[in-house]
């Protein structure tokens, strides 16, 4: 479906890292597996095009919201996949396969004890770098750290500067990586890292995360969840249901797909 300019694709977890696992060992340009929420329709409504650079996108339903209006459009469940559960499932991918990840942006502190919890959780996990660039020099300094993630043979990076400016990021700057799979996190990292704890389960799956997360910082979420969040959620319900026929998502040779992806195929193509 087409949400404020965004096409979100009705993909669940298993087979986003199908595709994940696809990208990785093919000769196509990089993939950016990134989240649409109300926040992402905030900061990219005026975005009434797909990103510009030479990555690829696939978006997927973040937010409750999102996938409730996937679920009315199509009389389906509508998977919601988010950052902070898809990463652990990415990072299990690549310690299983061998590929190497790195981790830019963030705080010193939160890749001190990321790292502590990636040596405790993926043992066998190759990480190819971790860099903390400060947020204020980011461009000016882009060019160098994009050598530095080239040169560290990274396959997977994983992206924290924030929306929108890692998806920014990605589109200028990661093609030159050589990386072949991207993950825009948000504050993944944090949730992998400990410093920050998600809401319960059941809030989750109620839709009430955000709730939880604006009770614990309410200064900093306050203005997202409660300004620009309603305007967001009015352009999420006139979301419009788009089919492609035969087709998964943009970029993906059939011929991949229907040797990886049959059951994917199938619930496209319905």
């Amino acid at each position: 479906m087409v949400v404020s300019g965004s096409v979100v694709e009705r993909c669940d977890t298993d087979e986003v890292l199908s595709i994940i696992a696809t990208r990785l060992r093919s000769r196509s340009p990089g993939l950016a597996v990134g989240s649409v929420n109300l926040d992402h329709l905030h900061h990219f409504r005026t975005l009434g095009e797909a990103p510009t650079g030479r990555i690829e996108w696939l978006l997927l339903a973040d937010g409750m919201p999102i996938a409730w209006r996937g679920q009315l459009l199509t009389a389906k469940p509508w998977p919601r996949v988010t950052g902070a559960d898809l990463l652990p499932e990415v990072l299990a991918l690549a310690e299983s396969t061998g590929r190497r990840v790195g981790f830019f942006g963030g705080s010193v502190e939160t890749h001190r004890l990321l790292a502590q919890r990636l040596r405790a959780r993926y043992p066998a996990l190759v990480v190819s770098g971790m860099w903390a660039p400060d947020p204020a020099h980011i461009e000016s300094s882009s060019e160098a750290l994009v050598a530095d993630i080239r040169v560290a043979g990274t396959d997977i990076l994983v992206v924290s500067l924030g929306k929108p400016r890692q998806e920014q990021w990605i589109d200028r700057h990661g093609f030159a990586t050589g990386a072949k799979v991207f993950l825009p996190s948000g504050g993944a990292i944090d949730f992998l890292a400990g410093m920050t704890r998600r809401a319960p389960r059941w809030m989750q799956r109620v839709g009430l995360e955000w709730f939880y997360r604006l009770t614990r910082e309410p200064r900093r979420l306050a203005r997202r969840y409660l300004v620009q969040g309603p305007l967001a959620l009015l352009r999420a319900s006139r979301a419009q249901l788009i089919c492609y026929p035969g087709v998964y998502y943009a970029g993906t040779p059939s011929v991949e797909v229907s040797e990886t992806l049959p059951v994917a195929v199938e619930s496209a193509s319905a």
